[in-house]
């Protein structure tokens, strides 16, 4: 059985025998698969009329459990954004009631973001679709291959810290 990949490698190894050429057939599939894996999420959040960076926040909010809020800075570190970026994002969601904001009992000077029963609906609803199509990209594994892909993941990704 061969895909695509086969054949790049196959190409590159006629013009460049002297390379090898083994970690092209692992990262050349990742690549590929995470385009499958991204079209699938856009898909997963548009049927839930939320968009990524939309599901990130609502996502970190949701993580936190009940009553689902966090501060500011803390979903900035979840997120990975500036400070700027993380204030338009909660604007935007707080004008489409997915998200409010409360004042923090134990600043005074600080604010809890909240997830609204809206925001909690359109979270779980995108999340359980995401689940859902990415179970489906993983159809033609076993549950013992997906456990040992994910081990495989993971040991690829510890030296990055993700």
């Amino acid at each position: 059985m061969q895909d695509e990949v086969d054949e790049l490698i196959e190409a590159w190894a006629r013009e460049r025998s002297d390379l090898d050429l083994a970690p092209i057939a692992v990262f050349s599939r990742i690549s590929r698969l995470a385009h499958h894996v991204d079209r699938a999420r856009r898909q997963a959040f548009t049927a839930h009329a939320i968009e990524l960076w939309e599901f990130d926040v609502l996502a970190a909010l949701r993580r936190a459990g009940s009553p689902y809020e966090l501060s500011p800075g803390r979903l900035l570190r979840e997120n990975l954004v500036t400070s700027g970026t993380m204030t338009n994002r909660v604007d935007r969601l707080a004008s489409r009631g997915l998200v409010e904001r409360h004042p923090d009992p134990s600043d005074r000077r600080g604010v809890l973001v909240r997830l609204t029963p809206e925001g909690k609906e359109a979270v779980d609803g995108a999340f359980a679709a995401l689940v859902q199509a990415e179970r489906d990209l993983l159809a033609g594994l076993s549950d013992d291959d997906r456990a040992q892909l994910a081990d495989l993941l993971r040991r690829l990704l510890l030296p990055f810290g993700d």
